[in-house]
């Protein structure tokens, strides 16, 4: 984990899936908001221009440039943020795999098992490691819901989507008097790289812009 600011920030938001997309749009809102945000994402590049963009509105942000599919890489950033913050006052969980649309009968293995990896057992994975630092905090957990299951061709990335929203509803239920609070939002269409992969013909004008979603999700969490 690269630590790009070490000044603490009496809130943190740790975004998964942060290099772009809503991820990206959260990152910056939240930053703008006052917190430290904490940007995990596999791609490097990316997240040093959300740095940038963060950084030149007055923000602070921590990349993380890691894999989420890589347990040892989430049990170690576990621990750096329990040895540094003590806890978490926000995790948004933006990342996802998009395997290629495809009939059932002629899903890759790769990409199916890839699905169930990032979309599916990753979460699992994080929610254990992440749950008593949002308890420390009393935090909330924020997932995002894309009803894909059960339509043609989205046979990868619905079910393993599914199975991801299931588990999260399961632990919203669970922590009810507990806590964390575990919230799950359904955006709007957004212009996203994974949207595009799915509706390759569709006008990004049609759709609802990322900052604009951020900052509505982020607006009704705080109510």
């Amino acid at each position: 984990m690269n630590e790009n600011d070490k000044s603490d920030s009496p809130r943190l938001a740790v975004i998964t899936g942060a290099s772009r997309g809503l991820g990206a749009a959260l990152a910056e809102e939240l930053a703008a908001r006052g917190y430290h945000v904490l940007a995990v994402a596999r791609t490097v590049g990316a997240l040093e221009e959300l740095d940038d963009r963060i950084r030149a509105t007055g923000g602070a942000a921590t990349l993380a440039p890691m894999d989420v599919g890589e347990a040892p890489a989430m049990q170690q950033l576990a621990e750096a943020i329990a040895k540094r913050w003590g806890g978490v006052d926000l995790w948004a969980h933006c990342a996802v795999h998009a395997a290629p649309l495809s009939p059932a009968p002629h899903i890759d293995g790769k990409d199916w098992s890839k699905s169930l990896l990032v979309n599916t057992e990753s979460v699992r994975g994080l929610i254990v490691l992440l749950e008593p630092l949002l308890r420390a905090r009393d935090g909330t957990a924020l997932f995002f819901d894309d009803t894909r299951a059960g339509q043609k061709f989205f046979g990868a990335y619905g079910a393993s989507k599914a199975a991801q929203i299931a588990l999260a509803k399961s632990w919203r239920a669970e922590t009810v008097n507990t806590g964390p609070r575990v919230v799950i939002a359904e955006p709007a269409a957004m212009p996203t790289s994974v949207r595009a992969r799915f509706f390759p013909g569709e006008d990004p004008k049609t759709l609802t812009p990322c900052k604009s979603e951020a900052a509505r999700i982020l607006d009704e969490l705080a109510e």
